[in-house]
């Protein structure tokens, strides 16, 4: 069996963050399937907030990692598709919630509002902590619902 596929999309915003956190995906032993953007040039981020809703929904990734200026229009963009929790974070306790209580697939990030640090930070708290379920499993089911 294969190691755990896990997308990975920005804007121009977010290039020089995702090229960083790609390589720690890597370093951890993940299968990184990049959806862009591939360079600094202007691009529209509802595109790969988009592109990445479909790759969870079809499956070739089960969680993935979007990045963008502030996080917030990447995440809206993803969000619209029904298979995807994706949390935006500025903290890795943030990241760690989102996991344990809403089940977060998809971990948003502003490149121009949090380091390179506290990024690594979140990336590794989403990585690492597993969903509770109990009494949060009916709550991420009405989200998909």
């Amino acid at each position: 069996m294969g190691s755990e596929t896990i997308a990975i999309a920005c804007d121009h915003a977010g290039f020089e963050l995702k090229e960083t956190l790609k390589a720690e995906l890597s370093n951890r032993g993940f299968d990184v399937l990049d959806l862009g953007t591939n360079g600094p040039e202007s691009v529209d981020y509802p595109d790969f907030g988009a592109a990445m809703g479909e790759e969870i929904a079809d499956g070739r990734a089960k969680r993935g990692v979007l990045i963008c200026g502030s996080g917030i229009g990447i995440s809206i963009a993803a969000n619209r598709n029904p298979a995807v929790r994706a949390a935006l974070c500025q903290s890795g306790l943030m990241a760690k919630l989102s996991r344990q209580h809403n089940d977060a697939n998809v971990l948003a990030l502003g490149a121009r509002l949090i380091g390179v640090e506290t990024a690594l930070d979140c990336l590794d708290a989403f990585l690492t902590t597993d969903f509770e379920g109990g009494r949060h499993q009916r709550r991420v089911d009405k989200l998909g619902a």
